[in-house]
């Protein structure tokens, strides 16, 4: 396994120190014929001109929740064969607003269409997972994925109600405050949306309707802005590298320019897009949680060079302190204990500090559980 440490050898090369420097001005990189060299990823990462379309089951949530024995029965034949081969599906009759999600699409080309240095009031400190980042220049000097990111958090609490409109209002000014509200709305349709797919994992793996929605209300959330810029030379970078995504279930709506890739069968594949469905896949810490019976999805973004692609990602996750560990009965002799107890906080601080997230997070982070915490 390639080793993803964020720590380095003391004596630091002259191209390190350039690399280090470089800056994701995207109204100027895109229009360049020549791109960056720490934006080039090596050739066997590199995305190839052949993907073919995955064939996603389309899951009728609003049949499940009917509570109808043949519409609940084949949902959860769905997303058994779906999670447990490669953790992605589709959700649709979903309930959310529509009108919402184009508002939600349309307020990323406003704060992604502004100066690099207005969005920088907005910037993400290293170590951290909220606020602007313009690729990861901050953090790496190699594989810089191709866009940038708005992430704040999100949370179900009555005591602080309005936390993302009053992120956006403390972070870029009054003037953002409905732009708050947009996304304020927008999570907390993502978290109801989240917790009835819960209860479809619930029934789908045997411990009941009620056992994972309970472990993940009041949960501490993420909501991620995606903005995948033009790119001349698409071919030779990635929008976001091959990873499984560190946190529990992710909620995806991209927009039609499509780009999402998933990795099946030895394979690439394409994410046709689809509007009126939201795309969702398995993170490292639910897998963790079913006892590696549903699986952490490895997917990646490619970009192009005509239009800009945008996404919304919004990503469950539990209390920080919440111990994930499976339920009883999803342990036995068959299935033993795969991954060790841990809390989310743990996991994010390891993703954030010591580790760059990709396609064996949560191997490496259970051998530095076990370890003793020891990144060196």
């Amino acid at each position: 396994m390639p080793s993803s440490k964020l720590s380095k050898p003391s004596s630091e090369t002259k191209n390190e120190r350039e690399n280090e420097s470089v800056v994701f001005d995207s109204s100027i990189l895109q229009n360049q014929s020549d791109i960056p060299s720490q934006f080039i990823w090596p050739n066997h990462e590199r995305p190839s001109s052949e993907a073919p379309e995955l064939v996603v089951p389309p899951i009728d949530l609003k049949g499940f929740l009917s509570g109808d024995i043949s519409e609940v029965s084949s949902s959860c034949l769905l997303v058994n064969e779906a999670c447990k081969k490669h953790g992605f599906f589709l959700v649709v009759n979903h309930g959310i607003d529509l009108q919402l999600v184009e508002k939600a699409h349309e307020y990323m080309d406003l704060f992604f269409g502004m100066k690099l240095s207005e969005k920088q009031k907005a910037q993400r400190k290293i170590g951290e997972h909220c606020g602007y980042a313009s690729s990861f220049t901050g953090r790496f000097t190699s594989k810089l994925p191709w866009k940038e990111t708005l992430s704040f958090r999100y949370c179900p609490d009555e005591h602080d109600s309005n936390i993302v409109e009053g992120y956006m209002v403390n972070v870029m000014g009054e003037d953002f405050r409905h732009f708050g509200k947009v996304y304020q709305e927008y999570c907390e349709a993502m978290n109801n949306l989240s917790l009835q797919i819960m209860e479809l994992f619930g029934v789908s793996l045997g411990v009941g309707r009620e056992y994972f929605r309970e472990f993940y209300e009041g949960n501490d959330s993420i909501m991620r802005l995606n903005y995948y810029p033009k790119c001349q030379k698409p071919d030779q970078t990635l929008g976001t590298g091959p990873h499984c995504d560190p946190t529990s279930l992710t909620i995806l709506h991209q927009d039609q320019v499509g780009g999402l890739q998933v990795f099946v069968d030895e394979k690439w594949h394409s994410i046709t897009p689809v509007q009126d469905a939201f795309v969702v896949n398995i993170g490292d810490t639910f897998m963790a949680l079913s006892n590696g019976i549903f699986k952490s999805c490895l997917h990646r973004a490619v970009v192009n060079n005509t239009s800009v692609r945008k996404s919304l990602a919004f990503f469950l996750c539990p209390k920080k302190e919440r111990i994930v560990t499976p339920p009883r009965s999803l342990v036995n002799t068959q299935n033993p204990r795969t991954y060790p107890d841990f809390t989310w906080s743990t996991l994010l601080e390891f993703t954030h500090k010591h580790y760059r997230a990709d396609m064996a997070t949560l191997k490496a982070f259970s051998d530095w559980i076990v370890n003793g915490q020891n990144v060196n």
